[in-house]
């Protein structure tokens, strides 16, 4: 008795991306799941970098999402499927941001942390909750530091740091010159950990705070012990 085969919408990892490509455009929709399931994180990362919004990032990846499907008949493998996805996201977001630009009359900005591993910042389920909790804030207090960097910064950072792309795939991602992203990338990891020393030396002032309830109890324990000892 044979095995049945496959589903079709099936692929390895490390198949061809003209392949997958092919499946695609010939209306293969498990084979374009497939290819929107393993990219998705560094798609999203790429335009929430870019536009600094949550929902907005989920809406510009899906309309380049919707344009790839239209437009996969002209994928040729002369870069990898990741490239030029990313471009399409950042043709989407640009676009936006254009708009949004010309919406409120202004003009947008042109254009691995060696002490911290960004991609470790999700947590361990098995971790208590103390722990989880400060990843949490470290994580929001990180992401609001990115949101504040020039954008040719924070998208060079988010495309080495956090998803580790070699300078040679992120200069074709963006379409600059392999130097513009090393000099890049190094700024922004100046900028983002300037901004992360300051953050901790003004918190160092609230380290173990004794105000409120912790005052208050001991307050009441010493007053109380001390109608004993009289």
């Amino acid at each position: 008795m044979t095995e049945p085969a496959a589903p079709r919408a099936f692929i390895p990892a490390d198949d061809d991306d003209v392949v997958l490509a092919r499946r695609i455009g010939e209306g293969d929709r498990g084979a374009f799941e497939l290819m929107m399931r393993r990219y998705n994180r560094r798609l999203y990362r790429l335009a929430r970098a870019t536009l600094r919004d949550d929902a907005e990032a989920e809406d510009a990846l899906q309309d380049a999402y919707l344009a790839a499907y239209g437009a996969i008949a002209q994928f040729r493998g002369d870069s990898s499927l990741s490239t030029w996805l990313s471009r399409l996201v950042l043709n989407e977001c640009f676009g936006r941001l254009r708009r949004s630009a010309r919406r409120q009359n202004v003009v947008p900005i042109a254009g691995s942390l060696e002490e911290m591993n960004v991609n470790d910042l999700s947590g361990d389920s098995a971790e208590g909750p103390d722990r989880l909790a400060m990843r949490s804030e470290v994580r929001a207090l990180i992401e609001h530091r990115l949101d504040e960097l020039p954008d040719i910064y924070r998208v060079v950072f988010v495309l080495r740091s956090v998803e580790e792309l070699s300078v040679e795939e992120t200069a074709e991602c963006l379409s600059i010159p392999e130097a513009t992203v090393r000099s890049r990338h190094f700024k922004a990891r100046s900028m983002l950990r300037e901004a992360l020393a300051r953050d901790i030396d003004a918190g160092e002032q609230d380290v173990f705070g004794f105000d409120g309830a912790r005052c208050d109890r001991i307050v009441a324990a010493v007053l109380e012990g001390s109608t004993r000892v009289r």
